[in-house]
């Protein structure tokens, strides 16, 4: 007797998570540097502010640190340091992305993965991060960001609801 389609072994499972963690990680990263080298060409040369709506623009950002530009006063490694930084961080969330059994789980691995890979790639080619987005309201500016820092945001949120909900179903 043989098992149904719909039902996968344990292993199959695994690899199913894997691959589909594994290809949105790849996708954002493909759509991150499409995006940045777009936005080079559309709003870096020349460095301009296109107004998209009355709170969104898109801004030419060059950022030498990390999130918000923290540690953007670093000595000339520090594109080096950070890289190198953010790919041990990509490679322990592959890792983890290896033994997610849960797909939500394996998503939210991938988006982190990607957005990651995406900066890391951005500070070794240009020893910047290329932000873009700038949103604002009543002369408060949220500092300017990208695909990758969204991806890496909306992943790490996942992450966070999957802990909760999984930690919830637990007796």
């Amino acid at each position: 007797m043989s098992m149904p389609a719909s039902v996968l072994s344990p292993s199959e499972a695994l690899s199913r998570i894997r691959r589909r963690g594994l290809s949105l990680a790849l996708g954002i990263l493909a759509f991150d540097q499409a995006t940045k080298a777009w936005m080079i060409e559309l709003v870096f040369d020349p460095p301009r502010l296109i107004q998209l709506a009355p709170f969104a623009n898109l801004a030419p950002v060059w950022n030498r640190g990390i999130s918000f530009g923290m540690l953007s006063g670093l000595p000339g490694s520090g594109p080096i340091i950070l890289s190198v930084l953010a790919l041990a961080i990509a490679g322990a969330l592959t890792a983890w992305l290896w033994r997610a059994q849960r797909l939500g789980l394996g998503l939210a691995l991938g988006l982190v993965i990607g957005g990651a890979l995406g900066n890391v790639i951005d500070r070794l080619r240009y020893g910047a991060v290329v932000d873009f987005l700038d949103f604002h309201v009543l002369g408060y500016h949220w500092p300017a960001f990208n695909v990758a820092d969204s991806a890496i945001t909306l992943g790490v949120f996942l992450m966070l609801l999957d802990t909760l909900r999984h930690d919830r179903a637990r007796p």
